[in-house]
């Protein structure tokens, strides 16, 4: 949600913003147009109601019956009035807070455009192609099979299309991502935690996970009416909703979460369909970040540098770049994914995103700080919010595909050996013990 005060300033930087998304600009007019009649609504109630209270204070002062009488009568009259004012004052602030909810956060230097429109900001690492390799490079999912590691074949039997069953040193590989992404994260001052994956629907919809995306997320029944997160980034951002927080020293309060994600992949059929690439249930650790709102460009750039960091750790060639406002999520006002090189399709593929969600979320959920303000008087204001993946289930297929040998092995990046025991390749004959 944006400051109105903010909006009313800069309607066309708002507006633009909204063209930049492809989205209809009109909504910024919509809500410029609803702000203006719930003021005048409420303006009336207050109008209204200041009238009734003057005139109850007067039913005591009356001394003749009559007297009293009338005043009574026109004090009914003017009940009824301000119950029909309030009733409207109410509808349109409902009216004003359903626009409101449409806007979407304002693009901070995000390029232009739709999914493929993203610049890109660096390459590193070598990209592996059959022709470097001197053999052809499997698919992540034969690798899996062979090596005994992955079995999707009883995913689907137990569970349907998209799940999967990590075997072995499957299940130990993802563990281990998880853990040399905490010990990166500790190093970097995040305080770890272990998130709930079902959320309350104002804490799903404060972050922007309802609304457009509606249809990638698991909802319970209505009985129930809770969410299952896509990303322990919505539990996270709920954990200080309607509170002031303080920054110790100015400096930033950094959670790193983990926590097992579920999405829908609504109308992604087809679509890595193979593996376990676009799944859906899968484990992550997220970065996520409270700070002031004047840090949270410098934050950003945190983030990144560690997903760049734990990436070539991993001796991953890979990719950054920063992705178009049209494909932006409606609370980011700026992201950059980190792109992992697949061999076997010769393309890349998302491994990392970290959004700059300014005070959008905070703002939806209430998430304020004491701020001194230019006359020197104290009073709140909206935080701003980060956050970044630092490890996935997906990275497995990043690791197999990339560190595949001719013999249809797998050798282990020496980095993530400490938290595998010491193994060092994983071999079709070892079958992933």
């Amino acid at each position: 949600m944006l400051d109105i005060k903010f909006v009313l300033e800069n309607a066309d930087a708002v507006k633009a913003s909204e063209v930049a998304r492809g989205n209809d600009p009109e909504v910024v007019d919509e809500l410029l147009k609803l702000y203006n009649a719930r003021n005048r609504t409420r303006g009336q109630f207050d109008e209204i109601r200041a009238k009734q209270q003057l005139l109850g204070k007067s039913v005591a002062a009356a001394r003749a019956q009559d007297e009293k009488s009338k005043t009574l009568q026109e004090l009914k009259l003017l009940a009824q009035k301000v119950d029909a004012a309030k009733l409207a004052a109410v509808d349109a602030q409902n009216e004003y807070d359903a626009c409101a909810q449409k806007l979407q956060n304002v693009v901070v230097g995000a390029p232009s455009g739709g999914e493929d429109d993203y610049v890109v900001l660096k390459e590193v690492g070598q990209c592996a192609t059959e022709q470097s390799l001197g053999f052809s490079p499997k698919h992540h999912s034969e690798l899996g099979e062979q090596l005994g590691i992955i079995d999707t074949d009883r995913g689907s039997k137990v569970s349907g299309s998209r799940f999967y069953f990590l075997k072995r040193l499957g299940a130990r590989l993802d563990l281990a991502l998880i853990n040399m992404g905490l010990d990166l994260a500790l190093s970097n001052g995040f305080a770890p935690m272990v998130t709930p994956t079902l959320v309350r629907p104002e804490v799903m919809r404060g972050t922007g996970f309802l609304g457009l995306h509606d249809a990638e997320v698991y909802r319970l029944s209505e009985a129930d009416d809770l969410y299952l997160v896509g990303t322990s980034e919505v539990a996270l951002a709920g954990y200080y909703s309607d509170e002031i927080v303080e920054f110790l020293d100015g400096k930033p309060i950094k959670f790193a979460g983990f926590s097992a994600c579920y999405r829908r992949e609504a109308g992604a059929a087809g679509k890595d369909a193979r593996g376990i690439i676009r799944v859906h249930q899968f484990h992550k650790l997220e970065m996520f970040v409270y700070c002031k709102q004047e840090h949270a460009e410098q934050e950003h750039t945190k983030l990144l540098e560690m997903e760049e960091q734990m990436i070539s750790a991993l001796e991953l060639p890979y990719r950054v770049i920063d992705v178009a406002a049209g494909d932006l999520g409606s609370s980011a006002a700026r992201k950059f994914d980190c792109e992992v090189w697949l061999p076997s399709e010769n393309r890349y593929l998302e491994l990392t995103s970290t959004s700059n969600c300014t005070t959008f979320q905070a703002r939806r959920l209430r998430i304020r700080e004491r701020f001194q303000g230019e006359n020197a008087q104290s009073s709140t204001r909206s935080v701003a919010t980060l956050n970044g993946t630092l490890a996935t289930t997906r990275w497995i297929v990043a690791i197999l595909e990339n560190h595949q040998q001719e013999d249809g092995s797998v050798r282990i990046p020496e980095a993530l050996r400490p938290y595998l025991g010491g193994v060092e390749v994983i071999t079709p004959d070892s079958k992933g013990a």
